[in-house]
């Protein structure tokens, strides 16, 4: 069963309402699916809240998943997506110590290799910024570990838009608006 597994993205759309996130996660916690990440933000359209959220998962449970979510009264749209299908990014914050990145350069030019930027020194610490993909992140988190000079580590939710032109929710928006002025 394992092996069928792969990560999935699930974009949620909804009104910005109270107790929606505890309906999106609650259909994850009744199928017995971990969330891996979770990013809650407003989206290009306005009054509407962007869930971007992923999970391990096969196929069928994930449409499954989905469905459910969809049928909850406050969301518009969701849909799920496999990495191929999105451009993803994510930040990850390192916290260094200070003495220990004076000492070695090695840690510079690593932190340089990987892409990373210094965002804030201080005597006792050095605060490192990456924004990547999650292998990148993890990759650079593994990379200063090995110099024992890793205070804290963080790495934000996944956020994600479609390749497609415009968001789904947009044209379900746009067919609905029409199908309402009909009426």
């Amino acid at each position: 069963m394992k092996d069928n597994k792969k990560l999935y993205t699930l974009l949620v759309y909804s009104e910005n309402i109270a107790g929606i996130l505890n309906q999106i996660t609650a259909v994850f916690t009744r199928r017995q699916v971990n969330i891996e990440s979770l990013n809650v933000s407003a989206s290009s359209i306005e009054g509407v809240h962007k869930y971007t959220i992923t999970a391990w998962s096969d196929e069928d449970q994930i449409v499954k998943i989905t469905r459910q979510i969809e049928k909850k009264i406050d969301v518009i749209k969701a849909n799920y997506f496999t990495d191929d299908q999105l451009f993803i990014r994510e930040t990850g914050l390192y916290k260094l110590s200070t003495k220990k990145v004076l000492e070695n350069s090695d840690i510079s030019r690593t932190i340089r290799r990987h892409e990373a930027s210094i965002t804030e020194v201080n005597p006792t610490y050095v605060i490192v910024m990456k924004n990547g993909k999650t292998e990148d992140i993890l990759s650079l988190y593994y990379a200063l570990n090995e110099f024992d000079c890793v205070f804290q580590y963080t790495r934000s939710g996944r956020i994600a838009v479609t390749r497609a032109k415009q968001e789904q929710v947009s044209e379900f928006l746009e067919e609905r608006e029409q199908q309402h002025n009909k009426a």
